[in-house]
Formats: C-alpha cells, structure tokens, sequence
C-alpha cells in the first residue's frame, strides 16, 4: 500500500501541533486505561519526535532492517515497561530518552548507517528506557491495557516516520537531512534541562 506524501506530512504536523511541547514523563499522573495508553505517545514532543525518528531511521536502512528496528523497539518497548512495573527501573531514563532524540536525529541528518548489531544495540537500550519510562506512570489495575494501548500507538508513529522519510527523500533528501537536525537539536535541548 502506497501512502500519498501529502496524507503522511498532514498527519504527522496535525500530531506535533496538538501535542504538548514538553516531556511526555512527568511522573506527576498515573496512567490508566487503554485510552490513556494510546494517547500517551502524542502527550509530549520528546516521545513523539523518538517515535517518529525510529520510523525515520528503520527506513534509512536495507529491507532486513526496516523491519528489525521498529520490531526491535516494540519488544524492548515492552521489556522496559514490565521491568519498571516490577521495580527494576534503571537510572538517567530521561537523559536517555534525550540521548536517543539525539543520536537519532544526529543518525537522519547525516544519513549515517550503523552496522546492524549496533543499530540493533541502540534501538534496544533507547526503548527500554521510554518503557521503563510509561512503567513508572502506570497504575497498577490497567497495566497490561496501558501497554497495548502505548504500544500500538508508538508502532503507528514508527510507520509514520517511515511513510515522511520516505516522502521527503523523493521529494528532495535535504528534507529529511533538516527533520534529523531538528530532532537532533531537540534532544540536545532535553539533554540540558533534564
């Protein structure tokens, strides 16, 4: 299925206008529910601009890959979140979030291509970190529907940024290298105020 660049490009600014400019992980609320879980990804520009940047990167890379990344996140997306919920919470997870705005951003800009066990590597450690991020949140009662529901959302914004890397590399490549500076730039800015 063939997405138009214009259907890709629209979704993805109505998603950075509607979403809230500052962390997704507060630790101020505890989350709930199914709904929750799908709206958690879109409640802040760090979360969503990760997501979008794993979508970016997977289709930077060969066939194999584009697949394996994203995969890869959703598995240790997971790991990372029951792992919280269990108590297992690993230190800097928001200077990690941060980090992976960062390397990834600084991955798309300069159209980088890692060997496939250090991609592999990266995506694993960054996803458990936004993981273990939504595990601290969770309320114990709705767990298991507030991981679907985060789950399902981050793997949509995944095929998100793959559908807007595509698009703007047939459009003109420089679109992208410029979406991986602004990501990049953003996760520096996290860096410094976390």
């Amino acid at each position: 299925m063939k997405i138009s660049p214009m259907i890709t490009t629209s979704a993805a600014l109505l998603a950075l206008l509607v979403s809230v400019p500052a962390l997704a992980h507060t630790g101020h609320d505890s989350a709930t529910g199914l709904q929750a879980g799908l709206a958690h990804p879109f409640s802040g520009l760090d979360h969503m601009l990760a997501m979008l940047a794993i979508g970016f990167w997977a289709a930077m890379q060969k066939k194999s890959q584009q697949i394996t990344i994203p995969a890869t996140f959703i598995v240790f997306l997971a790991i990372g979140f029951f792992m919280a919920v269990n108590g297992m919470v690993m230190p800097l997870i928001e200077h990690t979030i941060a980090a992976s705005l960062l390397v990834c951003g600084l991955i798309i800009a300069t159209a980088t291509r890692l060997p496939a066990s250090a991609s592999l590597i990266l995506t694993a450690l960054f996803a458990c970190a936004h993981g273990q991020a939504h595990g601290v949140e969770v309320a114990a009662g709705s767990m298991l529907l507030f991981a679907t529901g985060f789950m399902t959302s981050s793997a949509v914004l995944h095929l998100t940024g793959m559908g807007i890397f595509k698009a703007t590399r047939q459009l003109t490549p420089l679109l992208a290298n410029i979406a991986g500076a602004g990501i990049a730039g953003m996760g520096s800015y996290l860096l410094l105020t976390v």
